[in-house]
């Protein structure tokens, strides 16, 4: 099986397009208090149908090294108080954010969410400086999907919200992948 990983980034926060919003009140809230619990429910839920596997094998102090470092926030889609989606920062490096993980929860796609969600990402992930005092201006924001996650309508909302494909990289896959981690 091949696999195609394509690379888009965002270098101005002009370029956010927003999405026309769904059609039922959504609140997305940051988590800001470092849960491990909670991130990998929404890990697992969202990334099960798609193969996320990276970190399935982590355990709750590797979560929460990773959930406490200075600039890397959680951010949660709400509907009607239950989960609904949510998107990860990644602005531990100076002057960029990565949009480590984006996703809905299986039951809120097709719904007009995930471009809110998006937008209200870029968004934050721009304004990061904001909440992190001494933290150089944001120059760049970027994100990665492949073949495997929610395609085509993943790679279609990001290049809607205005990101742009700046590499793009095809491999073969395991025939037998199973999305488990190696024993």
């Amino acid at each position: 099986m091949e696999i195609t990983t394509w690379y888009l980034e965002q270098t101005d926060p002009a370029a956010i397009r927003p999405s026309a919003g769904p059609g039922e009140p959504v609140a997305i809230t940051r988590a800001e208090v470092p849960s491990p619990e909670f991130n990998r429910f929404l890990y697992t839920t969202v990334g099960g149908d798609w193969q996320w596997t990276d970190r399935l094998c982590w355990d709750r102090q590797r979560w929460l090294d990773l959930l406490a470092q200075p600039g890397y926030e959680t951010w949660v889609a709400y509907v009607r108080g239950t989960p609904a989606g949510f998107a990860e920062l990644d602005g531990t490096k100076p002057g960029e954010v990565e949009l480590a993980y984006f996703g809905l929860l299986p039951a809120f796609t097709g719904r007009g969410i995930g471009g809110h969600l998006l937008t209200v990402a870029l968004r934050r992930a721009w304004d990061l400086p904001g909440r992190r005092p001494g933290a150089e201006p944001i120059r760049r924001v970027w994100v990665h999907t492949c073949t495997l996650d929610g395609q085509p309508a993943a790679l279609a909302n990001y290049q809607r919200r205005g990101l742009t494909i700046y590499r793009t990289e095809t491999r073969d896959q395991d025939p037998d992948f199973t999305g488990q981690p190696a024993q």
